[in-house]
């Protein structure tokens, strides 16, 4: 069954930090670019990091570099967002989902999406 499961999201204070997972199964992750997005409720989907298996190379909003990381465990075939210095825009549903071996901008572009991962940041 090919599926895609977050999970790690919580409840946690501006300034901390949060490590989300991303379990994908039925396929291998050296053949796909893996996306994160995010989406608060009225709101557009947001794309947030990307890495790219063409060039091994990640992507990341403007609004998360130099905080958020991308990280992948190609033998548990899981991949790893760390969330660093959370701010209270942050908070959103953080979704994890995958493409062709390239990132792209548009979430049309990716075929396979997990239910999702709630990160809420609150003092």
């Amino acid at each position: 069954q090919v599926q895609l499961v977050e999970s790690g999201g919580g409840l946690v204070q501006p300034g901390g930090s949060l490590r989300l997972s991303c379990v994908v199964s039925g396929f291998t992750l050296d053949r796909y670019a893996i996306g994160w997005f995010r989406q608060v409720p009225g709101k557009e989907r947001e794309g947030v990091s990307c890495f790219s298996s063409s060039d091994g190379y990640t992507y990341f909003t403007d609004s998360v570099k130099g905080r958020f990381t991308m990280s992948r465990d190609n033998s548990e075939n899981t991949v790893y967002l760390q969330m660093d210095n959370l701010k209270p825009e942050d908070a959103a549903v953080y979704y994890c989902a995958a493409a062709g071996e390239v990132c792209y901008s548009d979430e049309g572009q990716y075929d396979l999406w997990g239910q999702g991962t709630q990160v809420t940041v609150s003092s």
